[in-house]
């Protein structure tokens, strides 16, 4: 969950990109989805039902209770979320994003209404993003037209100046690219059976399928009673999170990849960069973007 990555997005000078005609119609869910489960951190039983929504209206959440939308856009995330993304605009706020967002962004669901209910969390299901994949994909994509009942071409982002952001020994960077690439990188010394990893693939709408939706959320076992503490994970179990511990390895396995946790990384990632959408434009730049720790 890339609460930093998020924050980084925030300091993107617009000085290096510039919005790119993609030659695509925005699309829409051809039916509605709805998913239910437990929220991560609230542990409540929690519904997200994913509706068609007209082009240019983009991606956005209405929470149960609420008459406030609130966009999946930079502007509507919080600056400190620990652990999870969070969207708040007004009184009516979302957690645990990432997942979903993600999914909808490498499959190209530009134009979506979200409605949760029973809480203010998305459903964390198996901890990572295959099951929305699937009901994307079940459910089916087509031209999403606006009020008048015209496509809209969809536009991207296109990186023409290397953008880098480092704190610490975390960086984020942003080079220019003709493909979409992802390189991310994650260390944990203390913890051998995760260690050092690094995952870089082109990235689409299949490889994003097969090779990152799989990859389930992780914590560390030693952190889970601190966790707890602070009043987070309240909804967490070894059905929807790998556990590792520092000295003796993984309590539930098997992996689903060798590198699973560094792949999870990089499934938040695309969905921070998702709320650089807007209007149901592409969210994730035309460029190589590399990042060391910054999902946290």
């Amino acid at each position: 969950m890339c609460g930093s990555a998020t924050r980084a997005l925030k300091s993107v000078s617009r000085a290096a990109f510039s919005w790119k005609p993609t030659g695509l119609p925005q699309q829409t869910l051809a039916a509605a989805i709805s998913r239910s489960g437990v929220g991560l951190h609230s542990g409540a039983k929690t519904t997200a039902t994913l509706l068609p929504a007209r082009a240019g209206e983009g991606r956005y959440f209405v929470v149960e209770g609420e008459e406030t939308r609130v966009a999946a856009e930079v502007a509507n995330a919080e600056a400190h979320s620990p652990l999870c993304t969070t969207l708040q605009r007004g009184s009516a706020r979302v957690r645990t994003v990432e997942h979903l967002l993600s999914a909808m962004e490498a499959l190209g669901v530009d134009n979506c209404r979200v409605e949760v209910g029973g809480g203010d969390e998305i459903p964390l299901l198996d901890g990572s993003a295959q099951e929305w994949v699937m009901a994307i994909r079940d459910a089916g994509l087509c031209a999403a037209k606006d009020s008048s009942g015209q496509k809209l071409e969809k536009l991207a982002a296109e990186i023409y100046r290397p953008v880098y952001l480092q704190k610490s020994e975390c960086f984020i960077a942003a080079l220019p690219s003709s493909r979409i690439r992802v390189t991310y990188g994650i260390d944990f010394p203390n913890v051998p059976a995760i260690g050092c990893q690094r995952f870089a693939t082109v990235l689409d709408s299949n490889v994003y399928s097969s090779k990152i939706a799989p990859a389930r959320t992780f914590c560390i076992f030693e952190e889970v009673e601190k966790l707890c503490a602070a009043g987070l994970i309240k909804g967490g179990s070894l059905e929807n999170a790998m556990v590792c511990s520092m000295s003796g390895g993984w309590l539930n396995p098997p992996l689903r990849f060798e590198d699973e946790p560094c792949r999870h990384k990089s499934l938040d990632l695309i969905g921070d960069f998702s709320l650089l959408a807007q209007n149901g434009n592409q969210g994730f730049p035309i460029a190589h973007v590399v990042a060391y720790k910054v999902c946290s």
